[in-house]
């Protein structure tokens, strides 16, 4: 019993961050093929966790391949486009955000900073309330810039 107690439980955020699907997986589960997850890579859109040389994802590197997955075939974005986007665009242009939604993001309020730097303090203390499907957000969370 003492031992279990040492254990650190995880939060919902940790779990999602774990990288726990190998490409093959990944690649089955969003109806795509392994060289198209690593052309993402070789553009910079997605860095997927490594072991050895093996390429392992989380479930939010998955929530973020179908963000990128919509804008590519659905809005028929580039893979350049969706570059240039993530650095200039407004999250809630680029996703379409909901208007009740945009009435509670801070970023949208006060549009004087980039959307991620002022949601990143509620989606890393609220995983999941503003910034969890945010395409914006994920992808710099990916870049470490959060």
């Amino acid at each position: 019993m003492a031992r279990r107690k040492l254990i650190k439980e995880l939060t919902d955020e940790e779990k999602r961050q774990m990288p726990l699907y190998p490409i093959g997986i990944v690649s089955e589960l969003l109806g795509t093929t392994d060289q198209t997850l690593r052309l993402y890579e070789k553009h910079g859109l997605i860095s997927p966790a490594r072991r050895n040389k093996n390429r392992f994802y989380s479930e939010n590197d998955i929530k973020w391949i179908k963000c990128l997955r919509d804008l590519i075939h659905v809005k028929k974005i580039s893979i350049e486009g969706i570059k240039k986007l993530l650095l200039y665009a407004p999250c809630w242009e680029i996703t379409d955000c909901p208007q009740d939604r945009r009435k509670r993001c801070s970023a949208f309020i006060d549009k004087t900073k980039p959307c991620w730097e002022l949601n990143r303090m509620i989606c890393n203390k609220e995983a999941g309330k503003e910034c969890d499907e945010c395409a914006v957000f994920l992808a710099h969370l990916k870049r470490g810039e959060n």
